[in-house]
């Protein structure tokens, strides 16, 4: 009798002992980091919970991982990375995160159209580097598109870091983030059927378009009035390139001056009767589709109208009648 009720009484115990362990709740009130390096034993992982005051027993935490992997749930593998906890919680919450790699990120949002300026302020204010490390480093890593662009041709990354919303780790770094950018460019571009020798041309047309319109459905025509004035060896005359000029001399003020439409800039397309030497901005999939098939129109002038849509002409006279019935709406 006796043995018996010591035996009833070490399972309770060790019942109420599990419970304590793997049910009550655990962990930080503030936010707590903890890193899992690739390669690290499932008792050095539960060692390091444990120390940072994730977990209360790491042996508990090892008896967990091992429970579920012989029942067969495939949780011995453990997922590296960085996890954040703000809450206490029970171990087998912890233990779950951790199976599934829900690891801790930062979400980066780059809108079409943004230019290597405007994604070094984004990763600034997400915390992920400096704006100045960041534009050092994409200058700098131009044999990430050495397959697309010749060597010595890219003076940066711009138009070939594709927009799209990103999960960073916080500690990725520029060039982790700009390998990122750029292998997403080459999943997209060959899914439009884009070739390494015709992407230097086409991501600069993509970018002119990409700023100068917002209606996906007018691309191609703008498209097709870029190309038809290249073809007649007319310049180009599109403001978002004399502005970027300005920003690659750190000039830029928000207005565009006389002096700057008349600036040699190679980005000047007032003054020169060519496409810019590198692309603008970062297009998005629509304005490099228009760019890699323009619409055959005999168009050589568009303005926006008060709607916000595009007014295309074929000749100077038509043009001026757009833009002198845009100033009429824009009056009233």
């Amino acid at each position: 009798m006796r043995l018996l009720k010591f035996i009833l009484v070490l399972v309770v115990g060790c019942a109420l002992c599990a419970s304590f362990f793997l049910y009550l709740p655990y962990g930080p009130a503030t936010e707590t980091f903890v890193e899992i390096p690739a390669g690290m034993s499932r008792l050095q992982i539960a060692r390091r919970l444990q120390r940072q005051g994730i977990i209360r027993s790491a042996l508990a935490f090892d008896a967990l991982v091992l429970w579920n992997s012989l029942r067969g749930h495939g949780a011995a593998s453990l997922e590296n990375g960085e996890y954040r906890f703000d809450h206490p919680a029970r171990m087998e919450e912890v233990f779950d995160r951790i199976r599934r790699g829900d690891v801790y990120t930062v979400t980066l949002v780059i809108p079409e159209g943004f230019n290597i300026f405007d994604i070094a302020n984004a990763v600034a204010a997400a915390g992920l580097d400096s704006r100045a490390d960041f534009l050092r480093a994409e200058q700098m890593d131009t044999q990430l598109i050495s397959d697309w662009v010749p060597p010595g041709q890219a003076r940066s990354l711009e138009g070939y870091l594709f927009p799209d919303t990103y999960k960073f780790s916080r500690h990725a770094g520029a060039r982790v983030m700009l390998r990122t950018m750029v292998r997403q460019f080459r999943l997209q571009a060959r899914r439009l059927g884009m070739t390494p020798a015709e992407a230097p041309r086409v991501v600069i047309l993509a970018s002119l378009v990409e700023k100068e319109v917002h209606l996906d459905a007018e691309r191609p025509e703008v498209a097709s009035v870029f190309e038809n004035r290249l073809a007649a060896g007319m310049p180009l005359q599109t403001d978002p390139s004399v502005i970027y000029a300005s920003l690659l001399r750190g000039a830029w003020t928000g207005v565009i001056h006389q002096s700057e439409l008349r600036s040699d800039s190679e980005y000047n397309t007032y003054t020169h009767s060519n496409l810019p030497p590198g692309p603008i901005c970062n297009p998005g999939v629509a304005s490099l589709r228009a760019a890699l098939h323009p619409a055959r129109t005999n168009y050589l002038y568009f303005v926006a109208d008060a709607k916000g849509s595009t007014r295309f002409a074929a000749t100077l006279d038509q043009h001026n009648a757009n833009v002198a019935s845009y100033r009429a709406s824009a009056r009233r």
